[in-house]
Order: structure tokens, then C-alpha cells, then sequence
């Protein structure tokens, strides 16, 4: 039976898995619907640390957007947000510094009606409904907040590998970086299959199998080729790391996404 919530877009077809649903699943959150939570649940089947590796992608989110604060960065772009939980770039920065900007973009309807309901009332931030790999659109909207004579830290937390090279993701990123001046950031999560085993390769491909059946496909990329995004820019330590090795503040096993973030000169 068709799932009626208030928060739902009319124009969702909640029968199909979403990744942005799934992710919110993984972290324990209430915004997605039974084909979302199965489609999860067979991931859950076959890597059991699914939910361990989105929680580091969150803890990863946290301590680069608190470092870019504290470098004086007051304006964020958080391109393939995701449905808001817990942790949120708002409430990071705004901690920190409630003058903080931020502006989120999902394609996904329930992230994005979500996001602004809950945005309602904080002047700073808000949410916009188009696809990353559309630039010109996203920039266009994101003026109503940024300003784009000041530094902005752009924030592409796991969706780079939703993206597949046909689609020019590298192009993408670097019509971003160059909206911005010098002293803008580039903050990246991207899974890789390096230095994974046989076992966990086998793994990896059951689990692109089920999301090929969602709204987004997976492209797995190796350094190297994430390490592409980031050319021209000043790398910040320790590099292009797994992300429970980046800056960590507390134990995490290690996973396999890479996190990174670099500095526009």
C-alpha cells in the first residue's frame, strides 16, 4: 500500500528506492519508505557496516565544517545534502558562528521539502530542489544567500560517486570552484574499492547490483581519480585519507570512502 505522509510530494514515486532515503535510513532517520528501507536492508545483508560507514561520513561532515569555521569560512554549499538529521551544516556552523551561511541541494523531493520545513525559521540557510551536476542552476539559486564575493566552502559529502564520468562530474566541480574567489574551500567523501580484499570486492559489487535499481547508480573511483577534483587547489592534511583518518577526533574502524579538503588559491 501506497505510504501517505503530509511530508511527501505528491509528485514522489515513494515504490522506487531513493539513495538520499536509503542514507537516511542508515542513520537512523524517519523520511524514507518501505521500498527504501528494503532496498537498504539488502545492502544491511551484505555489508553489515553500511550504517558504520554513513555514521563516518556524518562524523567526517562535522570536523571539516567545524576546521572551516574556524579558518573564518561563514558560507557553505552543500551539494547532494540529503535528507537533514541530526548534525546538519546549519547547526555545525552555526554553533560556532550563527551568522553562518548555508545553502542545501538535493534532486530528491522529500530531502528538499523536508530541509525547508525545517529551515523555516532560520534566515541563513536554505534548500533547493536541482542536481549538482547542473551548475549554472544551482549557483543562480544559491545567490539568494551566498554571497559570492566572499569565500564559500563548497561541501560534496558522498554523492560524487552517484555521478558517473559520462556526466562530467570533474567538469562540474570545477564550474563550482571557479563561481568562488581565493580562500573557498572544496570538502569531498568518496567510496573507493583501494585496498579492499578479494571478499570485500565481491561485496561491493552485490551492493552496486541493489542500487541499480535505485534513482542513482554507483561510480567507484580510486585516488587518483578523486584526487582529480581537487587539481589547482592547495591540499589541506593529511591529503586524500580514508575519512576516519581525516583529523580524526575520536576511534572509528577504518572505511572505504575517501574524505579530502583543499583550499582555492
Amino acid at each position: 500500500m501506497k505510504e501517505e505522509l503530509k511530508w511527501v510530494p505528491s509528485t514522489v514515486d515513494v515504490t522506487r528506492p531513493s539513495v538520499a532515503r536509503m542514507y537516511d535510513y542508515y542513520l537512523g532517520g524517519s523520511h524514507n519508505f518501505e521500498a527504501d528501507r528494503a532496498a537498504a536492508k539488502q545492502v544491511e545483508q551484505i555489508f553489515p557496516a553500511i550504517a558504520q560507514s554513513a555514521g563516518a561520513n556524518r562524523s567526517f561532515l562535522r570536523r571539516a565544517v567545524r576546521h572551516l569555521v574556524a579558518q573564518g569560512v561563514d558560507q557553505f554549499l552543500d551539494l547532494g545534502s540529503g535528507i537533514p538529521t541530526v548534525g546538519n551544516v546549519h547547526e555545525i556552523a552555526q554553533q560556532d558562528n550563527p551568522d553562518a551561511r548555508v545553502v542545501y541541494v538535493d534532486f530528491e523531493p522529500v530531502a528538499v521539502a523536508h530541509a525547508n520545513a525545517l529551515l523555516a525559521d532560520n534566515s541563513h540557510a536554505i534548500a533547493l530542489q536541482a542536481d549538482l551536476r547542473t551548475p549554472a542552476t544551482v549557483l543562480k539559486g544559491a545567490r539568494e544567500v551566498l554571497d559570492f564575493d566572499r569565500p564559500v566552502a563548497v561541501l560534496i559529502i558522498a554523492a560524487l560517486h552517484f555521478v558517473p564520468d559520462s556526466d562530467d562530474p570533474y567538469g562540474a566541480v570545477a564550474e563550482y570552484m571557479s563561481a568562488f574567489p581565493s580562500g573557498s574551500y572544496l570538502a569531498i567523501t568518496h567510496g573507493t574499492h583501494d585496498d579492499i580484499t578479494p571478499e570485500e570486492k565481491a561485496e561491493a559489487a552485490r551492493v552496486m547490483a541493489v542500487y541499480k535499481n535505485t534513482d542513482n547508480q554507483i561510480s567507484i573511483r580510486n585516488r587518483a581519480e578523486v584526487g582529480r577534483f581537487f587539481e589547482g587547489m592547495e591540499m589541506l592534511e593529511p591529503g586524500i585519507v580514508p575519512v576516519n583518518e581525516w583529523r580524526p577526533d575520536s576511534y572509528e574502524d577504518r572505511i572505504s570512502i575517501y574524505g579530502a579538503v583543499a583550499r582555492k588559491p
